[in-house]
């Protein structure tokens, strides 16, 4: 019964963070939904900033190591990162805002975290290698921050094994065959995911920097 329970509450969730990059009245209006106000902040634009610390996970069935490809066209896994703090968030380049807004907020969480920022990768993942490629993800990440890490899918790599991994749900926004200018509405926030790859916390969109670098410093 609890496993079910966790498995209602995940896919809630996730299909709340699902107004990410629709247009605001469309965002207001799913994120009165009953899933979204069962779920931890919704990520449309009328959604309050968060004060509170990110939900703990490690109970969950939730991450697992993966392999994508980095900005320079290599096989990139996240295992790669084991010893150190990862912040493991996914999105696209065409994102309008909502994707911009939490890649600055993880910068200046590195910002609030010092000297201790060397211990902590931030990990950006593609929901549209379509569009992404290496170079372009790779580009766009190291924007925000030059540390940063942009990861899409080429060749045999199944992102959509990532994203059930990951609980990350996205689809198109009446994509037109014959145009490549779509957005894609998809989950927000990020994961903390502790020295040993674990996923550890959830840290939602909208938390300030100090708060996730609160939670990232529990995990160093």
């Amino acid at each position: 019964m609890l496993s079910v329970t966790r498995t209602f509450l995940l896919s809630a969730f996730a299909l709340a963070a699902l107004v990410a990059c629709q247009p605001k009245e469309e965002a207001k209006e799913a994120s009165s939904t009953p899933a979204a106000s069962a779920a931890p902040a919704a990520s449309g634009e009328s959604a309050p900033k968060a004060q509170a610390r990110g939900t703990d996970m490690r109970k969950e069935d939730i991450g697992g190591d993966f392999t994508l490809t980095d900005g320079d066209g290599k096989p990139f896994s996240l295992s790669d990162l084991k010893g150190k703090v990862v912040i493991l968030s996914f999105g696209y380049t065409h994102c309008p805002d909502v994707c911009p807004t939490e890649l600055l907020t993880y910068s200046d969480t590195l910002k609030q975290l010092g000297d201790q920022a060397k211990d902590v990768k931030v990990v950006f993942v593609s929901i549209d290698p379509e569009r992404d490629t290496p170079e372009v993800i790779g580009k766009y990440a190291k924007q925000f921050n030059p540390d940063f890490i942009g990861l899409t899918a080429t060749g045999d790599q199944s992102l959509p094994v990532i994203k059930q991994q990951y609980r990350v749900v996205s689809a198109k926004v009446n994509p037109k065959e014959d145009s490549e200018n779509y957005l894609v509405d998809h989950s927000s926030g990020a994961y903390l995911i502790d020295k040993n790859g674990e996923v550890a916390i959830f840290s939602p969109y909208g938390s300030e920097p100090e708060t996730i670098a609160a939670d990232v410093k529990t995990l160093l």
